[in-house]
This record gives structure tokens, C-alpha cells and sequence, in this order.
């Protein structure tokens, strides 16, 4: 039987072993969010700092690897543009989708989310401190790819500041998805597989060329979130670049990210009281 925190249990539970018959105890006051926030996120940064960080290495390695390979197929420079972005923000997926799913995966299935759920901390707070830990050891990742496509395929590098506003906006999108799928499968293998599933999506609707592929792809491509910043940060290669577009795909990120961490948080609060 799982322990879960004072906020999910009932009024008349809210009381003390000792104390008088029909006497409720006083509890403290709830932890804030942005305080509670804090301190997972720190938490959770030094705990994955050692083990993520060859992980990483192999996402960095593996979206470089992919560029290379495409280098040989694209002909245009708008496809170019399409597999640097596709391939920088793939790094994010991997990280998001995959690592994020199998850690709430085991969590779930390790009991973990016992330890969380014994802590005065509000459980949207255990949910956004662990996906932004995980989404800041992208970053070097992220930057290292998108410097390597820009100087294989000729692009320009003026408008790389703009990863800073993909970077967060497509993680929160995909690691609300990825903790979704950790907390929500029932085994912790399935939990792997779905967020394997989500990064060979990223992958291949992402990486190549939108105008290669079938109507139906497309569609699907769509619904993928990270494709709307693998659009936004593909906008600024061109001369001109449509800012009005690319604060639209940004915009569809951030949306897709507050809903997404909002459904995540609901699986982490279903799962604790199990």
C-alpha cells in the first residue's frame, strides 16, 4: 500500500496518533510551489548529473551521426534547414521522451513514488522539477548539434540564440509527454517502449524533409509537438525569417507543454495513491 501525502487525504484523516478523541492537529502550512519546485529541481539535477550525462553523449552523438548521413541526401537548402533543426531537437526528444518515461517507469514501479509522496511538496512541483532537470542537459547537446549541421550544410549562425526559447518550450512539451507515458504504463518495459515509440517518431517526422513525405505522414507529423520547434528554429535560416510564424510554432510548443505537464501531474497524483 502506497503512502501518500496529507494534501490527498481526506479532512477527517488529517490527525495525530495521541492526541484527544475528536482533537484534529494542526498541520504546518503547504509547501509553495516555486520553493518545492526548487528543490527537486536541484535534487534532481545532482542525482542525474553522473549518470545521464553518457546518455547525453550518446543523444549528442547519435543526432550528429544522423546529419552526417543526410548530408549525402538533401539537395535543397530549405531540406537543409529541415534536417539541422530536425536533428538539434531531436536531442531534446531523446532526452524528454525516452530517458524521462523510463525514470518515472521504474520510479512507479520501484515504489519510489512513495518516498515523494511522504513529502510536503505540491505534485506538480515533483513532476516540473524532474522534466526540467532533465531538459537542461540538453542544452550543450542541442548547441553542439546545431553548430555541427549549421557549418556541414553552410548555414548561418546569427540566429542560434533562438534554440533558447525552442529548447525549453519543445521539452516541457515532450517531457510532460514522456512522464505521462513513465507514470501512466503499467509496467515499467512498456514505459520504455512508449517512449522509444515517441523518440523514433521525433526522429523520423522530424529529421527529414516535410515535402518527401506522404499526406498521411504529414498529418501525423503535425501532431507531433517538437515539430513546431523544429519549424520555428527552421524559419530563421532564410534571409528574411517570418518571426510572426515562428512565435505561432513557439506558441503551439508552449501550449502543447502546459497541457502536457498538466496531464503528467494528474498521472503522478493517480499514481501516488495507489
Amino acid at each position: 500500500m502506497s503512502v501518500v501525502s496529507a494534501e490527498v487525504l481526506p479532512d477527517g484523516a488529517r490527525t495525530v496518533p495521541g492526541t484527544a478523541p475528536g482533537a484534529v492537529a494542526e498541520l504546518g502550512p503547504r509547501a509553495r510551489l516555486w520553493p518545492s519546485l526548487v528543490a527537486v529541481y536541484r535534487a534532481q539535477l545532482s542525482r542525474a548529473r553522473v549518470a545521464r550525462i553518457p546518455l547525453l553523449f550518446v543523444a549528442t552523438f547519435q543526432s550528429v551521426g544522423i546529419a552526417v548521413m543526410m548530408r549525402g541526401v538533401v539537395d535543397s537548402t530549405s531540406e537543409a534547414q529541415s534536417v539541422v533543426a530536425g536533428s538539434s531537437v531531436l536531442v531534446v526528444a531523446y532526452v524528454a521522451l525516452n530517458l524521462l518515461s523510463q525514470y518515472f517507469g521504474q520510479l512507479r514501479a520501484s515504489g519510489g513514488l512513495d518516498h515523494y509522496a511522504t513529502l510536503p511538496v505540491p505534485p506538480a512541483a515533483v513532476v516540473l522539477g524532474a522534466a526540467g532537470a532533465y531538459a537542461s542537459f540538453t542544452v550543450p547537446g542541442t548547441l553542439v548539434t546545431a553548430v555541427f549541421g549549421c557549418v556541414l550544410f553552410g548555414l548561418p549562425l546569427s540566429n542560434l540564440w533562438v534554440l533558447l526559447a525552442v529548447i525549453p518550450l519543445a521539452g516541457a512539451a515532450l517531457s510532460g509527454l514522456g512522464a505521462a507515458c513513465g507514470l501512466l504504463a503499467p509496467r515499467p518495459e512498456l514505459a520504455t517502449l512508449l517512449g522509444q515509440l515517441g523518440m523514433s517518431a521525433a526522429l523520423l517526422l522530424g529529421v527529414l524533409p516535410a515535402d518527401r513525405m506522404p499526406e498521411a505522414v504529414r498529418l501525423a507529423r503535425d501532431l507531433l509537438p517538437s515539430t513546431y520547434g523544429v519549424e520555428a528554429y527552421a524559419r530563421t535560416f532564410g534571409a528574411h525569417p517570418d518571426w510572426a510564424v515562428a512565435l505561432v510554432d513557439l506558441g503551439v510548443c508552449a501550449g502543447v507543454g502546459v497541457v502536457s505537464l498538466a496531464v503528467a501531474t494528474w498521472a503522478y497524483r493517480r499514481a501516488a495513491v495507489r
